[in-house]
């Protein structure tokens, strides 16, 4: 297969984990025999800095001329100490989403048996959590039309929902269902918000299309809840844009860290694959982001264009780096020179050499992880 890949490092630590999961995905194009070419384009502050532009042209022509587009992160400190920057490194990323039509956002959340201690929750809740949240990524409080005041007193954003943005994403978490559990949790705020009812009359008008489903319902704040205190209750949720922006981030408790956590946005023709952990500044160019969300990314990217046993593989190379405490220092105690790229190598390795076992660790602590 030939791909042409659209990259969109961003900013913050972005360029790192996304340089790893570039790794593996050549790594992948060579063990199986596919051609990907990466394209590189600018986003975020890092777009502002070069262009006045967190989303120039140039960017959205070259994601609309591609297969796909392997995201990075977005956002820079900078620009959030400003409340009154009329320009944000986080519009590139809306607008993106708008430009390709990219509605549906795929967010899995797996308990990793290895992880389980990692997690502030207790080993009992969490263990064998597997979950798939569906959120709707282009409507909602964060597209609505938005207003201040003349006195900059007053202000509001709306939440507006239309029947088929809601139809879309309802069908595809249903399909999703099927070949899982079969449960889908729709998580709204229906006791108060009438978008919300309206979400509840459509997905019950849907569900009776999907009658090997059981559809349930939960408001927001009770979902919170629950899903700390039984996640393995869930199945698939599926909610609407900001309620999903929440509760995806909320789910990094249960998985012990925000560096895992994957996620694909699809619409009708476009795609995007990226981690939900954010730029996190603080980190850059440090060597200790963790790039597995964005290898694990790179692995939805695959499972897209149906290149299962290519998926399959990465997801076995990232299970793993996580048994052998090949990770960055947010999941690792037991060895404290693990960088980033250090991490990447050793799932680039695992691919080549997927029958051997065993790491041999002085040769990664040396900057060469080579399996033995």
């Amino acid at each position: 297969m030939k791909l042409n890949i659209a990259v969109l490092p961003g900013d913050g630590i972005g360029p790192e984990v996304t340089a790893e999961a570039v790794k593996v995905l050549k790594a992948i194009g060579m063990v199986f025999e596919h051609t990907f070419n990466f394209k590189y384009g600018l986003v975020g502050a890092a777009a502002i800095d070069s262009h006045g532009n967190p989303l120039p042209e140039a960017t959205i022509d070259l994601c609309k001329d591609t297969d796909a587009v392997l995201f990075g992160a977005i956002g820079d400190t900078a620009y959030d100490i400003d409340p009154d920057a009329k320009v944000r490194p986080e519009q590139g990323l809306l607008g993106i989403r708008k430009a390709l039509g990219l509605h549906t956002n795929i967010r899995p959340v797996i308990a990793y048996d290895d992880l389980l201690n990692k997690s502030s929750l207790k080993v009992k809740q969490i263990k064998d959590t597997d979950i798939l949240i569906y959120r709707e990524l282009t409507g909602g409080i964060y597209f609505g039309e938005k207003s201040l005041s003349s006195d900059g007193n007053t202000a509001y954003d709306v939440c507006e929902y239309h029947r088929f943005e809601i139809e879309r994403i309802a069908h595809a978490a249903f399909k999703a269902a099927q070949s899982r559990k079969g449960k889908v949790t729709l998580v709204d705020k229906a006791n108060v918000l009438e978008s919300s009812r309206l979400w509840r009359r459509v997905v019950l008008e849907l569900a009776k299309h999907y009658p090997n489903v059981v559809l349930d319902f939960m408001f927001i704040d009770n979902a919170a809840v629950e899903l700390i205190k039984n996640p393995r209750q869930f199945d698939v949720i599926l909610t609407e844009n900001m309620f999903g922006d929440i509760i995806s981030e909320e789910a990094s408790v249960i998985v012990g860290s925000i560096g895992l956590l994957a996620s694909a946005s699809t619409g009708d023709t476009h795609a995007m694959f990226e981690p939900i952990h954010g730029s996190y500044s603080k980190a850059k160019n440090k060597g200790i982001a963790n790039p597995i969300a964005s290898i694990l990314s790179a692995s939805m990217l695959l499972d897209h264009f149906n290149l299962s046993e290519e998926a399959a593989l990465v997801r076995e190379a990232v299970e793993k780096s996580l048994k052998l405490h090949i990770t960055t220092p947010d999941l690792n105690t037991k060895y404290d020179n693990i960088t980033t790229s250090k991490v990447g190598d050793f799932i680039e390795d695992f691919i080549n050499n997927p029958e051997e076992t065993n790491l041999n660790f002085t040769n990664i602590h040396l900057g060469q992880s080579t399996i033995i």
